[in-house]
């Protein structure tokens, strides 16, 4: 397994926001997590990549105890996210924004960064037309744009994206999504949270379900899609 998350508990003071969850995800896999709000999605990634603490419970990353690593070391191994609210540097451009992505890498001055921007700006062809914008003055979807553009440039094994398609107009969310996949089709493994469970489902290969700070259902993303109560829950049918 590449990424493996055994008993794992996490809490925002006295309240105990993640209750001992145990999941994988295997290389070149896309995974997505979905729930309700509140239902703890957005603090397991946020403890994956280090920004929260992991009160209990053990995070494996290549074989590797990582539960204890400060984030800017997890990213240097290869967990890079793209966090909710997309969170760019608004005074920044765009290039600059996307060389925030290179912080950690020690070739961040070679070839292999130009060809990761190259492949940036392929997959993302706005961000090569708007190189000299302030990310601040772009909208909500070119801004989701840089955001996983500059998470990419990382060169993550595991791109953590914590809903991508949140406040997007629905022609935006469907070119996010067809690029997600096309990212893991280039090789990068993808751990998806989203509320827009049925993109979610249609584009992974597994899926857990989450309900405060629980895993209460895990199967194939396409076999949840038929799942009556994933149905009525989060799909908007019986």
């Amino acid at each position: 397994m590449l990424l493996e998350v055994e008993d794992l508990h996490v809490h925002y003071g006295r309240i105990e926001a993640i209750k001992g969850i145990t999941f994988h995800v295997d290389e070149g896999e896309v995974v997505t997590l979905i729930g309700a709000n509140g239902a703890g999605k957005s603090t397991t990634l946020k403890t994956l990549s280090g920004i929260r603490n992991a009160s209990a419970g053990r995070i494996m990353f290549e074989g590797r105890d990582i539960t204890r690593m400060p984030a800017h070391k997890r990213t240097e191994a290869g967990i890079c996210q793209s966090p909710e609210g997309r969170g760019i540097f608004p005074g920044m451009s765009v290039m600059e924004n996307l060389d925030m992505g290179t912080y950690a890498r020690r070739d961040r001055k070679s070839a292999a960064r130009t060809a990761d921007l190259e492949r940036v700006f392929q997959l993302f062809p706005r961000l090569a037309e708007r190189k000299t914008q302030a990310g601040g003055s772009m909208s909500g979807g070119e801004q989701q744009m840089l955001a996983i553009g500059r998470a990419l440039m990382a060169r993550p094994r595991v791109l953590l994206l914590d809903e991508p398609s949140m406040g997007l107009a629905p022609m935006l969310i469907a070119q996010i999504f067809e690029i997600i996949t096309e990212i893991n089709q280039q090789g990068t493994t993808v751990l998806l949270v989203e509320q827009n469970a049925a993109q979610a489902l249609k584009r992974a290969n597994r899926a857990y379900v989450l309900e405060t700070g629980t895993i209460v259902k895990s199967d194939d993303a396409r076999n949840l899609l038929d799942d009556p109560a994933v149905k009525a829950a989060y799909l908007g049918g019986g």
